[in-house]
C-alpha cells in the first residue's frame, strides 16, 4: 500500500515527512490547520512508539503533562536543555529528533577495536597509553620536519699552547641548525667579538667553521678561525699574516716561534632562519636521544 503524505499549507514552511513504520500518518484531529514543526511531530511519534502516554514522558524528563501536550500540538517548543533527556527517554538520538542523517562512520574496524580496548583499561593504564600515543605522534611530527644537524658552539676563549689545540673541544655546547649546504659543511660554531672583521662580520655574530687538519689547505684570501696565544680570531689569511677587514686594525704577523693554530675555514654566518625552535629541537632529540 503506498504511503500517504501530510498535506501542508503552501504558505507555511515545509518540513521533511515523518514516515512511520506502519505507513500511517498523524491523525488530522491532532494537527492544526498549519503544519506542525518537525520536532513536534517527532516527539509524538517516538513517544507513541515507546508506548508512553504524555504524563509518563513528562514525569521522566521532569516537566508537566501539559508541557508535553503543548510541544506535540505546536504551541511551544521544548527547552534546549531538555533535549538530551527527551532523547534518553525516547531512546533516540538528536539526529532522530530533528530528522537529520548522522555523520558517516569514519572509524575502521581496527580503530574500533583499539578504542574498545582503551575503554576497558584502568585509569592508570589509560594514562600510559595516552602518553605513549603523544610520544609516537611527536616522533611522526619529527620525521616530517626538515633535517637538523648538531654542531658544537664555542662561545668562550679557546685554550692556547703548543701542540694540538683540540683540547678546546671540551668547552663547547651543542647548537642545532637546519641542514643546508653551509651547515652540512660545518663542524662547529664560534662567536665573533669586536669589530675587526666589519663590515662582513659583526660583534655577536655566530660563524660556522669547517675544521681543517692541514693548514696548507686554507688558501690566501680565505677567512679562517685561528688560535693565537690565549685568544680566538676570525681573520683573513695571507702569506704575510692575518688580516682584518676593518682597516683600523693592523696585520697580525707571526713567525715560526709563534703559537698560531688554524682551527678551520669560516664558511658563513648563522642566520635566524637556520635556527630551529625549541619544539623542533625537542622533536629532533626524540629521534636522536644520543645527541642530547
Amino acid at each position: 500500500m503506498p504511503r500517504k503524505k501530510i498535506e501542508r499549507n503552501v504558505h507555511e514552511k515545509t518540513y521533511p515527512r515523518l514516515d512511520r513504520p506502519d505507513g500511517c500518518q498523524p491523525d488530522s484531529s491532532r494537527t492544526s490547520k498549519a503544519a506542525l514543526p518537525l520536532i513536534c511531530e517527532r516527539i509524538r511519534f517516538y513517544r507513541e512508539r515507546q508506548s508512553l502516554d504524555q504524563k509518563t514522558l513528562a514525569d521522566r524528563i521532569g516537566v508537566t503533562a501539559n508541557a508535553v501536550s503543548n510541544w506535540e500540538n505546536g504551541r511551544s517548543r521544548p527547552d534546549i536543555n531538555l533535549l538530551p533527556d527527551i532523547c534518553r527517554v525516547l531512546e533516540i538520538t538528536l539526529y532522530d529528533l530533528f530528522g537529520e542523517n548522522p555523520p558517516r562512520e569514519t572509524l575502521t574496524e581496527e580503530e574500533k577495536g583499539l578504542l574498545e580496548t582503551f575503554r576497558a583499561l584502568k585509569p592508570g593504564y589509560r594514562r600510559a597509553v595516552a602518553e605513549l600515543s603523544e610520544t609516537l605522534f611527536n616522533l611522526r611530527e619529527a620525521e616530517d620536519q626538515p633535517d637538523i644537524k648538531r654542531l658544537i658552539h664555542y662561545a668562550r676563549s679557546l685554550a692556547a699552547g703548543r701542540g694540538d689545540p683540540s683540547e678546546f673541544e671540551e668547552e663547547g655546547a651543542p647548537i642545532y641548525l637546519y641542514v643546508s649546504r653551509e651547515t652540512e659543511a660545518a663542524d662547529c660554531v664560534f662567536s665573533v667579538n669586536g669589530d675587526s672583521m666589519e663590515p662582513d662580520f659583526h660583534s655577536g655574530d655566530r660563524v660556522m667553521v669547517s675544521r681543517i687538519e692541514n693548514p696548507s689547505d686554507l688558501q690566501p684570501g680565505e677567512t679562517g678561525a685561528f688560535i693565537c696565544g690565549n685568544e680566538t680570531y676570525i681573520k683573513v689569511y695571507q702569506p704575510d699574516g692575518l688580516h682584518s677587514l676593518n682597516p683600523a686594525y693592523p696585520v697580525m704577523h707571526f713567525d715560526e716561534t709563534g703559537s698560531v693554530y688554524l682551527i678551520g675555514r669560516v664558511i658563513g654566518t648563522v642566520q635566524p632562519y637556520q635556527v630551529p625552535s625549541d619544539e623542533a629541537i625537542r622533536r629532533y632529540l626524540l629521534l636522536h636521544p644520543e645527541e642530547a
